[in-house]
């Protein structure tokens, strides 16, 4: 079978799949137009955040909920090594089920939150929580929609900082695409400083992958694989997970999916390995880190089929390694920047199979079963621990 979304070697709309590819080919644009509202609010964001990064006992917490939660994961051990600070992720549906064992330690707190529609139960809860267990609280909140319910509740509040991503990373259709990339390139630039040349590798990086690796990419989607594996260590653990999320939900669970760390795949579940697996591994920036994604590389590669064994990197592999997918111009950049282009291989894969398999990717779901923006949700009041008196709800 011919894949539809293949013609003369560049993305082109299938029926039911229109949103979805104009998402993915329009994000070297969009990182563009997301860099320059960095840039012109940089004042404004330097006053918010240089008292708070002053603090020594300033805890980061970076939250979302499933490909929202993705962007802190990559970006928090960036940010750790690069603010030498304490930063971690902790999704908001965590957050919201266990409040006091992630606000353990009532620590001056810097809470930054993702979400494409801020309309999530969880994404205003997981605020309203952190205000409740926490003394002193400061939010960051990235988003796409003006009119969402986050937006709406921190925007000009006291202590709060919104900031909206271009217009058109709100994506329209179900899978995150757009609007995952450009929150995490922003957290990025918003918390490291501009870059104006990574900006620019990235969207040549990414734009040479949609023009370029079309044939290769379709070939994939029609070899009979029904496994996907994706691996990656530090900051790209937390992209093989959103990669493996975005095929599951782009083929409406048609496709088994998994996600690793470079490392833990050995430790049991390698058991998800037969000949109809494709595993890619996105390689690290980082020498040291690098020498563990080789390893299972050179490993996998002398266990499985030929060809089913992809490694993306940001510059060629040793000759003993293989053939490498090479995204040309990233060399230097660390982890978190390119897994912002790196992505882009994922999301084009996953919308690939979900055609191959005839799944209409703008609504994988027409019965509703899972939902764009999550339903079905309900907030509980925050209990009183023992000793304390009762707290209001955080419903939103």
């Amino acid at each position: 079978m011919t894949n539809p979304l293949i013609s003369t070697g560049v993305l082109t709309p299938a029926p039911g799949s229109e949103a979805t590819v104009r998402e993915i080919i329009q994000q070297p644009e969009v990182w563009g137009e997301a860099a320059a509202i960095v840039a012109a609010r940089r004042q404004e964001l330097d006053a918010f955040l240089a008292p708070l990064l002053a603090r020594p006992d300033l805890r980061i917490v970076l939250t979302g909920a499933g490909t929202s939660a993705f962007v802190g994961e990559i970006a928090a051990p960036a940010l750790s090594r690069l603010l030498d600070r304490r930063v971690n992720a902790r999704a908001t549906t965590d957050i919201v089920s266990n409040p006091r064992d992630y606000f353990v330690e009532d620590l001056p707190t810097l809470l930054i939150s993702f979400a494409r529609s801020g309309n999530s139960p969880e994404s205003i809860a997981a605020t309203r929580l952190a205000d409740e267990c926490l003394t002193d609280v400061s939010h960051l909140i990235l988003t796409c929609d003006q009119g969402g319910g986050l937006y709406q509740e921190h925007d000009g509040r006291e202590k709060s900082m919104t900031v909206l991503m271009p217009e058109r990373a709100n994506d329209e259709a179900f899978a995150m695409t757009s609007s995952f990339t450009s929150m995490l390139l922003s957290c990025l630039l918003i918390l490291g400083g501009e870059n104006d040349s990574a900006v620019s590798a990235l969207a040549a990086a990414a734009t040479g992958v949609i023009h370029s690796r079309q044939d290769a990419i379709s070939h994939l989607a029609e070899s009979g694989y029904d496994r996907i594996v994706y691996l990656g260590s530090g900051p790209l653990t937390g992209l093989a997970r959103e990669s493996a999320l975005k095929l599951l939900e782009l083929t409406a669970g048609k496709i088994v999916t998994y996600f690793d760390s470079a490392l833990g795949f050995r430790h049991g579940p390698k058991a998800v390995l037969d000949d109809r697996t494709l595993v890619l591994v996105y390689v690290s920036s980082d020498p040291y880190t690098r020498q563990y994604d080789l390893d299972i590389i050179a490993e996998l590669r002398s266990t499985q089929k030929p060809g089913s064994v992809i490694a993306i990197a940001s510059e060629p592999l040793p000759s003993a390694h293989g053939e490498s997918w090479v995204l040309e111009g990233l060399t230097g950049l660390n982890d978190a920047y390119l897994a912002v282009s790196y992505v882009v291989v994922a999301q084009i894969l996953g919308l690939s199979f979900a055609l191959q398999l005839g799944t209409t990717a703008d609504n994988p779901f027409p019965g509703g079963d899972v939902n764009r923006v999550v339903q079905g949700v309900t907030i509980h009041p925050l209990l009183p621990a023992a000793g304390e008196t009762p707290v209001a709800s955080a419903q939103p």
